[in-house]
């Protein structure tokens, strides 16, 4: 298998919409990702498996026939036979210099091959790419595998929301790291993003 990772499209969104209800199944509203490809302190990437394809819908092979027609720009996935099928998702804010981790999901079957821990780094990469001082986010304080994850990669607890998610009024841990330019952040950062390397396919 191999897994790539690229900035997300409008082509993305049929299937981002389906992990984020599978990953995300109590969250209401559910997020307009359509809306946030405009927002302008959105950034968002997702990660493919360049191995799985799925079936082309008919209103995307007509898309790609009218782009051929009139030589119109067309995004990468749609040179291929079929398109990229996405396995996960993740998305920051930036606001004054802080990076907020708005939401990081992978697809059921993908889970536990290290993937969510490839989207964090790449998370961190966008991040760092945009010249963020530090980074934020918020977790479930009933989700420890998530917390172990962003503790490994230098999130510590900063505070605490209460009665934050609204399906069962559930605390969030508040994250932030320390400024990911500097030495210890970078060194933890590379030896990790090693360590992974040698696990993925």
């Amino acid at each position: 298998m191999t897994y790539l990772i690229r900035p997300m499209d409008k082509g993305d969104l049929p299937q981002v919409n389906e992990i984020d209800r599978e990953a995300f199944p109590t969250q209401w509203p559910s997020p307009n990702y359509r809306q946030e490809l405009q927002n302008r302190i959105a950034h968002y990437v997702v990660l493919y498996d360049d191995t799985h394809k799925s079936p082309v819908p008919e209103e995307t092979r007509h898309q790609s026939w009218l782009a051929r027609l009139f030589r119109r720009p067309r995004p990468a996935d749609e040179n291929t036979a079929t398109p990229q099928y996405i396995v996960g998702f993740s998305g920051i804010w930036m606001m004054a210099g802080e990076a907020h981790i708005t939401n990081i999901a992978v697809r059921r079957e993908y889970q536990g091959r290290g993937l969510g821990e490839m989207l964090l780094i790449a998370t961190i990469d966008l991040a760092a790419g945009l010249n963020t001082s530090f980074m934020t986010l918020e977790v479930r304080v009933s989700n420890q595998i998530a917390r172990k994850l962003y503790e490994k990669y230098g999130f510590t607890q900063t505070g605490l929301r209460r009665s934050y998610y609204l399906d069962n009024r559930e605390d969030a841990v508040i994250m932030s790291t320390e400024p990911i330019a500097s030495p210890a952040f970078r060194e933890n950062l590379r030896r990790l993003r090693e360590d992974l390397a040698r696990k993925l396919p």
